[in-house]
């Protein structure tokens, strides 16, 4: 699932379960015993019937090679701590960021199944 500004404002978290399981070629029975669960549980994720808790979806997420940083704050705020980071690396480092946040959202495009 490409994460736009569309997608932040309603999260689908089991169109994202889904997206970095299949991303990182994983079957819902290898995600499963990658983070101590049931292949059901991460199919109720999928389909919306069930929610993955917070530490589940990070750990859901890493086992798919996924870093969440996963941070909750007001609609207006400003993460400064994430602007001086940013500001402290050297042109090169901002390219690299740049070009590694790219390949990021190429990975996370929607898989499209023709049937």
């Amino acid at each position: 699932m490409p994460l736009r500004s569309r997608s932040l404002r309603r999260l689908d978290v089991g169109e994202l379960i889904r997206s970095a399981r299949l991303t990182a070629s994983l079957t819902q029975a290898a995600l499963a015993a990658a983070v101590g669960t049931t292949q059901s549980a991460v199919s109720r994720w999928e389909a919306g019937g069930d929610v993955a808790r917070i530490d589940t979806l990070a750990a859901v997420l890493a086992a798919c090679g996924v870093a969440a940083d996963l941070s909750f704050r007001g609609h207006d705020d400003v993460d400064r701590a994430q602007i001086r980071e940013h500001l402290a690396l050297t042109p090169q480092q901002r390219l690299q960021a740049q070009a590694n946040a790219a390949r990021w959202r190429q990975a996370m495009r929607p898989v499209t199944v023709h049937g």
